[in-house]
């Protein structure tokens, strides 16, 4: 294990140290600069048990045991992460952090030999293709927001609910239960509170009935707006799109 190194990530102080050669960052700076309240939680909840471990540091108050996460474990932190600089953090980590400390963190491992050295080159091309590799797997998932809900139409609850892997019939009681909206003549409307805020938008539509008639019924859309909001709000309460749950699985 190597000496920890310091990072400041826009006047927060991100801690790093070198455990067999792999970085690992002090898991409650970084949730602080993610913007997590909790800290403890969402390292709980969010980072698998094989992508954390505990270290002890040096504080004023003495040693102290820390919950230290490696890179995977971060990317975690970044993809549950609500802050609007949680890419800025990533790009920042993976061109400023992680370079600078495979460049110095193992300064001890001086290469003794022309083949020594070749084959650190060789080993460090290896981890940057790796890392490579994991920035365009977590890419996806980091921008969900910006590709699902990029476009301005109005969607259907339906298919709101399907990014949820449920039926517009349960997202619908979810959201009743929530406080969001209720039934009113057979239509599901907002609540007073949730009203004028551009969230949805009702349409009409003809439904032929047995006899042959024609039936006018409303229908409520979401907005793209809407659909933030619903997404922030089922994430505050545990729910998640099936994209995040492939991760979290």
């Amino acid at each position: 294990m190597n000496q920890p190194q310091i990072f400041n990530f826009e006047q927060n102080e991100v801690r790093t140290i070198l455990v067999d050669d792999e970085p690992y960052f002090v898991g409650k700076d970084v949730a602080e600069v993610l913007g997590y309240s909790n800290t403890q939680k969402a390292i709980l909840n969010h980072v698998d048990e094989e992508d954390k471990g505990v270290t002890k540091w040096d504080t004023l108050g003495g040693k102290q045991n820390m919950t230290i996460i490696n890179e995977s474990g971060l990317y975690s932190l970044i993809l549950k992460s609500k802050l609007p600089n949680a890419r800025k953090f990533k790009r920042w980590v993976t061109s400023e952090v992680l370079p600078t400390i495979r460049k110095t963190g193992s300064y001890t491992n001086v290469p003794q030999s022309f083949a020594q050295a070749l084959r650190l080159a060789a080993d460090l091309e290896e981890k940057n293709q790796l890392l490579e590799q994991q920035i365009a797997e977590y890419e996806p998932k980091i921008s969900y927001l910006d590709t699902i809900l990029s476009s301005t139409d109005t969607v259907a609850t339906s298919q709101i609910a399907a990014d949820y892997g449920m039926s517009a019939i349960a997202l619908n009681k979810l959201l009743n239960h929530f406080g969001v909206q209720h039934k009113v003549g057979g239509q599901w409307i907002l609540y007073r509170k949730h009203m004028n805020q551009s969230y949805t938008k009702s349409h009409t539509s003809e439904i032929s009935k047995a006899d042959g008639s024609l039936k006018v019924v409303m229908n409520t859309k979401w907005t793209q707006k809407g659909r933030i909001f619903i997404y922030n709000l089922l994430i505050a309460e545990g729910y998640y799109p099936q994209m995040d749950l492939e991760e979290i699985i």
